[in-house]
């Protein structure tokens, strides 16, 4: 048998794929021996992207394997997966595409790493495969991207700081770039947007399957801030964060509590703007696409129009945000939550109020494809080298749960992801 590469990006000419593929040259820098392909439908976009990147970075890329494969060909998706010990999926919508290559990796004994941002699609992938990539040494782990790997390392980070059980923490994202011009995100993350929304009604029924015992009732119970109110951590106002980050860290408190006897941390994640008008406007936009999406006409609508119904902030199906305003777009989360010095056995109750507040940060450039880049290579590559720090030998698993144990936190804080201690203190402790 062919010696199997170890990482293969499938989807490398979409507009995050080409990312990861310039971000891997500076990974490959690092890791010896790192050997690369990249994957997709056509194999002339697949040579023309390998030329463009050369020439930009003045690397030599004539030996990276080209491999052709396309979702909707089974035997080309398994004959491609064989090919690696790690795959990075960046073909989306995950909801029409991921499950296909899931299968064929699970089958051909491959690692599967992905970006996705869509709850329905990780949580189905968890439900239908988790026995069978158990079974099969196979890890199977999405959300790696922007969404949702900061806040599920980040949580871990905020973790680390207590002694003892935490209760809750809330997450405040905030993103800065005073010169945007352009879009702000590309059509692809636009369209998983769209159809998410669209099909959110089918995670109830996939959750009652999943998770048949509920977490355990929490005390003191962590409330929903309200729908606009002021900001805790700075200027501005926060609104509820609408993304994946709550539903991917949930899976992970739930893998915390079953699998080793912790006490769940309760969640509630925030995304802050400091401009009144961008408040309004985010109302708007939010309020029109709820609508929309609940009828296929509406959906067909803000797939033609992204610009219109974005008001500019997504880009036309083949168009991104430049590479300078990336760069110049700045993200930080913060922490905040509480918790004890004292632990408990599982199962036991706390009969005092929280006595530690905690409250962490961490920030980074270029999030939305930098960091999602760097994440799920640094993710395909721990795999590779800390699978027997990872839990049981294989499964479906949430990346806080996947890479608890392992140098992950590290390894991004050396690739320019910051994580701080903002604040750590005693509080009054009362019986509850």
């Amino acid at each position: 048998m062919a010696r199997r590469l170890g990482i293969l990006i499938f989807g490398a000419t979409g507009y995050t794929g080409k990312v990861v593929v310039e971000k891997i040259l500076t990974l490959s820098n690092k890791v010896e021996n790192l050997s690369w392909g990249v994957a997709g439908r056509n194999e002339n976009k697949l040579k023309e992207l390998l030329a463009e990147v050369s020439k930009k970075t003045g690397q030599s890329l004539k030996d990276v394997e080209v491999v052709v494969a396309n979702v909707g060909d089974e035997v080309s998706l398994k004959n491609m997966t064989k090919k690696c010990k790690v795959l990075i999926n960046c073909v989306g919508p995950y909801r029409h595409w991921g499950e296909q290559t899931v299968k064929a990796c699970i089958e051909t004994g491959t690692h599967h790493v992905d970006v996705s941002g869509e709850p329905e699609y990780m949580e189905r992938m968890q439900l239908l495969y988790h026995k069978a990539a158990e079974e099969k040494g196979v890890y199977v782990i999405s959300a790696c991207g922007f969404d949702s790997l900061p806040a599920e390392i980040g949580c871990l980070h905020f973790m680390q700081q207590f002694d003892g059980d935490v209760n809750s923490v809330e997450t405040f994202l905030q993103m800065k770039n005073k010169k945007q011009k352009g879009p702000a995100i590309n059509y692809a993350t636009w369209e998983c947007m769209v159809h998410g929304l669209a099909n959110a009604k089918d995670l109830r029924p996939i959750r009652k399957q999943l998770f048949p015992e509920r977490l355990p009732p929490m005390t003191p119970k962590l409330k929903p801030r309200g729908s606009v109110f002021n900001n805790p951590v700075g200027k501005g106002w926060c609104m509820p964060f609408l993304g994946s980050d709550q539903s991917v860290m949930r899976r992970s408190q739930y893998f915390f509590h079953d699998k080793k006897g912790q006490r769940p941390v309760q969640v509630q994640c925030y995304f802050s703007v400091t401009a009144l008008s961008t408040v309004i406007t985010f109302i708007i936009v939010g309020a029109m696409f709820n609508l929309l999406t609940k009828y296929k006409w509406g959906q067909k609508l803000l797939l033609k129009h992204p610009k219109i119904f974005s008001f500019g902030f997504v880009g036309s199906s083949d168009e991104g945000p430049d590479e300078e305003s990336r760069k110049r777009t700045e993200f930080n989360m913060t922490f905040i939550g509480d918790g004890w010095s004292e632990k408990r056995t599982a199962g036991q109750q706390h009969t005092s109020l929280p006595d530690t507040k905690v409250v962490t940060k961490i920030s980074g450039v270029d999030p939305a494809y930098g960091v999602a880049a760097i994440g799920a290579l640094l993710c395909a590559n721990t795999i590779l080298s800390e699978a027997d720090k990872m839990p049981s030998r294989g499964g479906v698993y949430p990346p806080g749960a996947a890479f608890f144990d392992t140098s992950l936190m590290a390894q991004l804080e050396a690739n320019g992801v910051k994580f701080e201690v903002v604040e750590k203190r005693k509080v009054s402790n009362n019986k509850l």
